[in-house]
């Protein structure tokens, strides 16, 4: 090798050394810029689970307060519909005082239904004379 090649060579070589250390150093920062992407990125998992957390614990509250109000909503429904049956027990039981006929025509009209029962008939004391005839 004479003293030009040579002169040639420590200049390729002195061109290749900073490209060398270039990619090295690309190379070093691609690993950390990795790693920097790889922090951010599991920073941003967890808020997109805590937001996802907190809109589920927002929708169960919101079920609950929905729950809460139907129930108060059914619980008023029942209210108004017992005070309408005891309003009509009252109006029944009122016309009903007094009046035997009625009761003996309502007792007579719901024996068409009790064909093939046992029927069982007060007697004084209004109690019922029981399998009278087996004896």
């Amino acid at each position: 090798m004479d003293k030009e090649e040579f002169k040639f060579f420590i200049k390729i070589v002195m061109c290749a050394i900073p490209i060398l250390l270039s990619m090295i150093a690309g190379i070093w920062g691609l690993g950390a810029g990795i790693r920097v992407y790889d922090v951010w990125a599991q920073r941003k998992a967890g808020e997109a689970e805590l937001a996802r957390a907190e809109s589920n614990r927002k929708i169960k509250v919101l079920e609950s307060k929905a729950h809460e109000e139907s129930a108060k909503f059914l619980a008023d429904a029942e209210i108004i519909r017992a005070k309408g049956v005891a309003e009509a027990n009252k109006i029944i039981g009122e016309s009903l005082k007094n009046n035997e006929g009625y009761l003996r025509y309502l007792w007579i009209d719901g024996l068409k239904d009790t064909s093939n029962k046992v029927i069982y008939v007060p007697t004084e004391g209004n109690l019922p004379i029981l399998e009278a005839g087996k004896r």
